[in-house]
This record gives structure tokens, sequence and C-alpha cells, in this order.
């Protein structure tokens, strides 16, 4: 089934402005893009600004693309199963931490986090569907669209992904080659279906 549905304007709370009014002087850590970011057993990140790519590793030495933590969101060890798990800045971003007992002691919190972890779970669900499409070419497409409407901002051109993704983030996502994306980006190029903007964002033009 195709991924249609836009998880970003799900109705529900703005958990920024909640935590920005529940827990002003709060410190906040920021990571440059490309930095791995520390997690521990008993501690969850909320992300305030940027994007947070997650991901495991196989036996082979592959990487696998688990999701996208974006703003709002949660992420950390106490909410995945996975083993390793890794969180890696895709921009620069700010994050807040919180131990589970803070999360179980504050109701409010707690309520402003349920949404967005039920918006992570519908993210991993539609990640996990890529993998029903047989065609590489199909899995990359469908991918592209859901990063559309999770990442997407709309320009004049088309809707710009908000992060730059290497052809191996994208292969790493799907479970194909780097090769392989560089030629089916390629052929879309041709059809006109996205192109490469001047900061090297992919910006889809299809509908």
């Amino acid at each position: 089934m195709a991924y249609t549905s836009n998880l970003a304007t799900v109705v529900q709370p703005d958990l920024r402005y909640l935590l920005e009014q529940l827990y002003q002087g709060k410190q906040l850590y920021s990571y440059r893009n490309g930095q791995t970011i520390p997690m521990t057993d008993h501690g969850v990140c909320v992300v305030c600004r940027g994007v947070v790519q997650l991901s495991t590793f196989y036996s082979s030495g592959d990487e696998a693309l688990l999701g996208l933590a974006v703003p709002s969101m949660p992420f950390g060890i106490p909410l995945s199963l996975i083993d390793p798990y890794q969180a890696i800045a895709l921009s620069d971003v700010d994050l807040m931490h919180f131990t589970l007992s803070e999360i179980e002691q504050s109701p409010t919190l707690t309520q402003g986090i349920f949404p967005q972890i039920s918006r992570r779970l519908r993210q991993t669900e539609a990640f996990l569907s890529l993998a029903g499409h047989r065609r590489v070419e199909d899995r990359l497409r469908q991918l592209l669209w859901l990063l559309k409407n999770e990442l997407g901002h709309p320009e004049p051109e088309g809707i710009c992904l908000s992060v730059r993704l290497t052809h191996q983030h994208l292969a790493n996502a799907i479970g194909t080659t780097r090769v392989t994306v560089t030629r089916l980006l390629g052929q879309f190029k041709k059809e006109n279906w996205l192109m490469i903007n001047s900061d090297h964002h992919i910006v889809i033009l299809g509908n």
C-alpha cells in the first residue's frame, strides 16, 4: 500500500511549546551534523530542532535505517529493543534529555510525549512497508514519498527535503547499493520527477 498520509500534519499538541513552558531553563544538548548522539538505558531524548537518524548494524557490518526523529519526537534505548541502536545528527540538532522517572512523574509530559511515540510507530510501519515492494525502483520512489511527507517543505520548484541525504543513506533505507541508488536517481531526474538543488538537497517534483 502506498504511503500517503503526512505524519507532520496529524492533529497533536505542540510538544516543543509544552517543553518550553514546563521546563524553562532546562539544559539543551546541541550536536553538529554527523555527530553520534550518546544515549543511556534510563533516559529519553526529545528533538527540539533538527533531524536525527536512528539506525542499527547487521552482523555483516551493513547499516540499516530504522527511522528519523524530527522535531517533537522522542527517541532512546528505552523505546527500542534493537541492539545495536545508534542515533546520528542528520543536521545540527538541539535535544532535551529526560529520565524515565521525570516522564513517569509528570502526567502533562507523559500526555505530550504519547502522540509523538504514536507518530514514531506510524513512521516505523511506513518504513517496514517498503520491503513489500519487490522492485528496488519502487522501494526508492516510495521512500522518497515518505521522506517528502516527513521532511519536506514547499519551494517554488516542488517539495524540498529539509536535510541533505547521501545516496548511501537512501541505499541503507531500502536494502540496496549506493550505485543502484545513484542510477535510479539519475533515471528519476530524466523523468522530471525530482531534481537536486544548489544546496544538494532532493526536491520532489512529481505529484
